[in-house]
C-alpha cells in the first residue's frame, strides 16, 4: 500500500499502482505528488492515476507537502490544486521556486477562465489542467512532463528538430535552448513549433492562435480579441527563454500582423 500523508500528519491508503502503461516503462515509474484538500476527489484521482502507472503521494495542504520535500523525498511532478486550506496553490508556486524546488508543477483547478491559466503560468506552473477535462488528460500531461524532466540536460534524444541554438522534441512537447529545457507548456510549445516551422517568415496572430485552438475560434473581447491572448502567450514564452538567455531575441514582432522566429542564418 502507498502511505499518503495528510494535513494532520496522519496517513491514508491508496491502492498499489498497476504496471506502467504505454511506453512509460522506458523511463521508470512516475512519482506524482497530488496536493488537494478535497478528500473524495483525491481518493478517486489517486486511484485512477495509479491505474495509469503512477506512484501517488497525496497531501491535503501545503505544510505536509513542504515537510515531504524538506525531508528530501522529492517526486517527479507536483499536481497542485488552486485552493488549499492554508494558502492558495497559486501563491505556493513562487514560494516553492524561491526555496529551490525545481520539480515541474501542474496547477489543477475547476476554474477554467483564461485569466486563471495566465496567472498560473506567469507564477511558474509548467501546465494548467481544468479538473473537468478528466484524469486521463491529467495523466497524459503528467507523463509527458515527467519524461522530459528526466532527460539529461543538453542531450535530447529521439526524434528532434534542431534550429540554431534551439532543439524541439515534438513527441514530448519539450523545447531546449542552449542545452536547457525551457519549461514550455504544451500550448507554448505548439506556438514555438509553429514559428520555427515558418522561421524567417511572419506568422499572423490568427495563425498562431489557431495552432492551439480550433480554426475560427474567437477569444477575448471583440472580433480580434484573440490578439490579446497571443500577445500574453508570446510574452510568457520570451520570459522563459530569457531566464536561460537574457539576450534572447529570436521572436520578432511585426506590428499589427504577428510574430516571426528569426532566421537562424541571419546575424
Amino acid at each position: 500500500m502507498i502511505r499518503a500523508q495528510t494535513e494532520t500528519g496522519g496517513v491514508g491508503h491508496i491502492s498499489q499502482p498497476l504496471p506502467p502503461v504505454d511506453d512509460q516503462s522506458s523511463v521508470g515509474q512516475t512519482n506524482l505528488l497530488l496536493v488537494d484538500d478535497d478528500e473524495d476527489y483525491s481518493e478517486a484521482a489517486a486511484g485512477e492515476l495509479s491505474d495509469h502507472g503512477f506512484f501517488v503521494n497525496v497531501f491535503s495542504d501545503a505544510p505536509p507537502l513542504l515537510a515531504h520535500l524538506d525531508a528530501g523525498l522529492g517526486g517527479d511532478v507536483i499536481v497542485l490544486d488552486w485552493n488549499l486550506p492554508s494558502i492558495l496553490g497559486i501563491d505556493l508556486l513562487p514560494v516553492l521556486r524561491r526555496h529551490g524546488v525545481r520539480i515541474p508543477i501542474i496547477i489543477l483547478t475547476g476554474m477554467s477562465a483564461t485569466n486563471y491559466e495566465v496567472e498560473a503560468l506567469d507564477r511558474g506552473a509548467i501546465d494548467f489542467v481544468d479538473k473537468s477535462r478528466g484524469i486521463p488528460i491529467l495523466a497524459r500531461r503528467a507523463q509527458l512532463i515527467a519524461r522530459a524532466s528526466r532527460m539529461p540536460v543538453g542531450v535530447p534524444t529521439g526524434d528532434s528538430v534542431h534550429y540554431g541554438s534551439l532543439v524541439l522534441r515534438p513527441r514530448l512537447c519539450r523545447a531546449y535552448w542552449r542545452g536547457q529545457d525551457v519549461g514550455l507548456t504544451v500550448t507554448e510549445f505548439n506556438i514555438v513549433h509553429k514559428l520555427v516551422e515558418n522561421a524567417g517568415e511572419h506568422v499572423s496572430y490568427r495563425a498562431i492562435y489557431d495552432c492551439v485552438h480550433h480554426c475560427g475560434f474567437i477569444a477575448g473581447s471583440g472580433e480580434d480579441g484573440y490578439r490579446t491572448n497571443v500577445r500574453s502567450s508570446i510574452k510568457r514564452i520570451r520570459n522563459k527563454f530569457r531566464l536561460i538567455d537574457p539576450e534572447f531575441s529570436e521572436i520578432e514582432n511585426f506590428l499589427a500582423f504577428g510574430y516571426c522566429w528569426r532566421n537562424a542564418t541571419a546575424a
